[in-house]
């Protein structure tokens, strides 16, 4: 039988969604939903399947659904699937406001009814590699910058593109945000366009953010230190590096043991790069990650499995994300109170 869905926006990401579903076999994809008719008649004609220009018109007609639209509306468009009990997979963001997300999640729980949010990044098959060294992150360096596309300006460049790194950081370091101070700049719109944030862990991690949509090129990269190795990943090149402490660190170990204050007098013993193992990420580009994405959430339908991105950390990452968004108005430019603007210090609950 049939795992029926409807996509749900039939925008850029509606269009990617709804090509990937038409390549699984176990899948139907039922529908496509679009406010603008030309929109949906065209996607669906693409894909063979029924335009529709009202999202409550699929309810009954699927199994689930993945919701495509303008961030502001990913709540309202997600909800009467999730009260008829069909399992949605929405867009990151899971909201633009936590308030929201959070109706969503009680709505969710007491109907019984998985939510997934679609933060891809976690499919990408250099995340996936990276995750198999098992490191203890200390500090944290994320870039993201890509040319401006015109596509999310609902939306700043944090609920856009640094939602994508607050979500991996946010799973790579396991702790609560202590402290958020950031920075950023209107430029073509309404929302900050370009953004600078220094994270602070409760366990210690610090991470340091910047996302730009105004670049003339595009970048996504991490970089990962902590005591069992270092880990540099290109998400958009899909591979990564691990250097990791070898055996010849016994030698420093022993100098310490031999009281030899100096480490300068081993220069002519040790070669740096001899105390270093440096290997490439073992990555598997076989799929991709969107496909790994609706594959996963195909299975968390059809097995009852939590979803690899659960409502919760969706949620988690908007609440980050909105704590930078008010440190970067608090900011003042002019420097006239002499303080620390833009400092979000919050206290541990």
């Amino acid at each position: 039988m049939s795992f029926r869905v409807a996509v749900v926006g039939a925008g850029r990401m509606g269009k990617l969604h709804a090509r990937i579903l038409a390549q699984m076999e176990q899948v139907q994809l039922v529908c496509v939903v679009d406010t603008n008719p030309g929109a949906a008649d065209a996607l669906a004609k693409q894909r063979s399947c029924k335009p529709l220009y009202e999202a409550a018109q699929a309810v009954d007609m699927v199994d689930a659904a993945i919701i495509a639209v303008p961030t502001v509306s990913h709540v309202q468009v997600a909800t009467p699937f999730v009260q008829a009990g069909k399992p949605v997979l929405i867009e990151k963001p899971i909201a633009n406001d936590p308030a929201e997300a959070e109706q969503l999640i009680k709505l969710a729980r007491k109907t019984g009814t998985g939510v997934q949010v679609g933060h891809t990044e976690r499919f990408n098959p250099a995340v996936l590699a990276m995750q198999k060294h098992a490191i203890k992150p200390k500090f944290i360096e994320a870039h993201r910058i890509s040319p401006f596309t015109f596509r999310s300006a609902d939306v700043g460049v944090v609920f856009d593109m640094m939602i994508h790194d607050i979500d991996l950081i946010l799973m790579l370091v396991g702790g609560r945000v202590e402290q958020v101070h950031a920075v950023g700049v209107n430029v073509l719109g309404q929302h900050e366009d370009i953004c600078n944030a220094r994270l602070a862990f409760d366990n210690g991690c610090v991470a340091n953010i910047t996302a730009s949509r105004l670049a003339i090129k595009t970048e996504r990269k991490m970089r990962i230190f902590s005591e069992e190795a270092y880990i540099t990943v290109d998400y958009a090149r899909k591979l990564g590096i691990v250097i990791e402490k070898s055996r010849n660190l016994d030698l420093i170990q022993m100098a310490r043991e031999m009281d030899i204050d100096d480490l300068a007098e081993l220069a002519e013993q040790v070669d740096y790069k001899q105390l270093l193992t440096v290997e490439e990420l073992v990555v598997d580009e076989s799929t991709e990650p969107l496909r790994r994405q609706a594959e996963a959430f195909y299975q968390t339908v059809a097995t009852g499995r939590p979803p690899e991105v659960s409502a919760e950390e969706g949620l988690a990452a908007i609440r980050v994300a909105k704590r930078i968004v008010d440190s970067i108005k608090s900011h003042k430019w002019d420097g006239k109170h002499g303080t620390r603007e833009g400092l979000d210090v919050i206290q541990k609950e």
